[in-house]
């Protein structure tokens, strides 16, 4: 690799400002970036997540099989996430240096990153850069894949899908944990009928720049919202330095809980309560089988999760988080979606 690029000096550019460098001498013809078509061109904003790389080892390295992905491939990327979250910004030059072997140009503004693509995913890691770049992509009419977080605040939320509304572009978020092993057979109602109820888990990692869940207790999140879908009216959120346990309350009488963990072993899953039975959700699929959504929403321009479900899904997060503010009381998601808007 040293006889192709100097990894000291690209280090040392990808650290600085601007990231204004193109492919390096001879990679685009060793990766799926020169066998990208017009009409299947993946723009990513943001080298600071892992699900960017995972997402170009995908297309661009042919990890899987290749008919999945119909010849989509990521041909650019604008490697600026998270300035001052360290866990963040940190991964930045590795990640640039990684994307760059695999075919992908480097771009120094999404201005320049929005001429040579179809599409793009939105994976900076620090939703407050979220909206300012959102409202880029929309003005654009690019369809947009969100991951998570959609951004820092339940208001910059609602502002990116009024935009998206206001342009005319379909966007599209979700956490990869909405499809864990087990929740598409429940919800064909055919292992343990109706829900009534479920309860799920996963890591719920703070970062003081986010709302609380919002960070990483949206995967759990997902998760209880996959399987309960809309309808929830209230939370109530019961917080320690180690833990927190949400409880929702739906409008047909149902019950779903969420369970964040910092300490010990962590893990995803949940339990799910039915007409007919009791199941437990399997393991995590990992980021293809959100991949196989994300190139379908791009295929149809139908976004797999509404607006709707999306929105309400951060309103019982913020809701949670005034739940936790004023000591564990009820909050009503209505009355935190008004003051949102």
């Amino acid at each position: 690799m040293t006889s192709i690029f100097n990894r000291r000096r690209f280090i040392q550019m990808a650290s600085t400002a601007g990231f204004s460098i193109g492919l390096a001498p001879g990679l685009s013809s060793l990766y799926g970036a020169s066998l990208a078509v017009k009409g299947r061109r993946i723009g990513l904003i943001g080298l600071d997540t892992s699900h960017s790389i995972e997402i170009i080892n995908a297309l661009n390295g042919r990890t899987t099989e290749v008919e999945d992905f119909q010849g989509y491939t990521v041909v650019a990327a604008y490697p600026r996430g998270s300035a001052d979250i360290a866990s963040s910004a940190n991964r930045i030059p590795a990640y640039t240096i990684k994307a760059q072997t695999m075919g992908v140009k480097i771009v120094g503004s999404i201005d320049e990153l929005l001429k040579d693509v179809d599409y793009v995913c939105l994976e900076t890691n620090d939703g407050r850069a979220r909206l300012d770049q959102a409202l880029q992509v929309l003005k654009a009419g690019k369809p947009m894949f969100m991951d998570k977080p959609v951004a820092a605040s339940l208001s910059d939320i609602v502002k990116i899908y009024d935009a998206a509304e206001k342009y005319g572009v379909p966007v599209f978020s979700t956490s990869s944990l909405r499809y864990i092993s087990g929740t598409k057979e429940i919800l064909e109602g055919n292992v343990i009928g109706k829900v009534l109820g479920a309860d799920t888990y996963s890591p719920a990692n703070l970062e003081p720049s986010h709302p609380d869940l919002f960070w990483y207790g949206i995967h759990g999140v997902e998760s209880l919202f996959a399987l309960m879908g809309r309808g929830c009216e209230r939370v109530v959120r019961t917080y320690s330095g180690s833990t927190d346990v949400v409880v929702g309350s739906w409008r047909d009488g149902r019950i779903g809980v969420f369970r964040g963990t910092r300490d010990g072993q962590h893990a995803y899953g949940g339990t799910v309560f039915g007409e007919k039975g009791v199941k437990t959700l399997g393991q995590p699929q990992g980021t293809i089988h959100m991949l196989l959504k994300i190139i379908e929403f791009f295929n149809t321009g139908i976004a797999p999760v509404s607006r709707e479900e999306t929105i309400e899904i951060y309103t019982f997060m913020a809701a949670a988080q005034e739940s936790k503010d004023r000591g564990g009381i009820s909050v009503r998601l209505e009355k935190i979606l008004q003051n949102a808007k």
